[in-house]
């Protein structure tokens, strides 16, 4: 599994309460642009519209050698495909109070390229104050044990 992008900021600003797989409907330079790594989950969402759940605001660089043909939006919506019976539970749930799904890295399985979703929950202030502490000990402590040795 090659991870070709990840959202680093919503392990950050989100509790993550449970990940689902999903498949991406993609046009064929965007697959290959993908494949290069040529996109950004940073502002990106998703959204349930009809039963169906939609990725927002994901950029997708156009891919250099598509010609002059393939001029597609590069931050245009773009559908997950999701098993109908997860999409209840999404929706089901997404209606509770707080709850918001946030793609969380896009890979590749095999030869297909998938994408982690994750239902979250807002951190507030004073719930990322622990989680910051946390991580500048971990930093001080690897500083420390590389000048150990020297």
């Amino acid at each position: 599994m090659k991870i070709l992008a990840e959202n680093r900021v919503a392990r950050h600003e989100y509790f993550i309460d449970d990940t689902y797989e999903a498949g991406i409907s993609l046009d064929g330079g965007e697959v290959k642009s993908v494949r290069a790594g040529s996109v950004n989950l940073r502002d990106s969402f998703c959204v349930i519209k009809n039963a169906e759940v939609f990725i927002k605001n994901m950029h997708v660089a156009v891919y250099d050698k598509s010609g002059a043909f393939n001029t597609s939006d590069s931050k245009r919506d773009r559908r997950l495909l999701l098993h109908k019976s997860e999409i209840r539970r999404l929706i089901g749930k997404v209606n509770e109070k707080g709850y918001t799904l946030v793609p969380l890295k896009i890979y590749l399985k095999q030869s297909l390229i998938k994408v982690e979703v994750g239902l979250c929950k807002g951190k507030h202030t004073y719930d990322k104050k622990p989680s910051i502490k946390e991580r500048d000990l971990d930093r001080s402590a690897r500083k420390d044990v590389k000048n150990y040795g020297i």
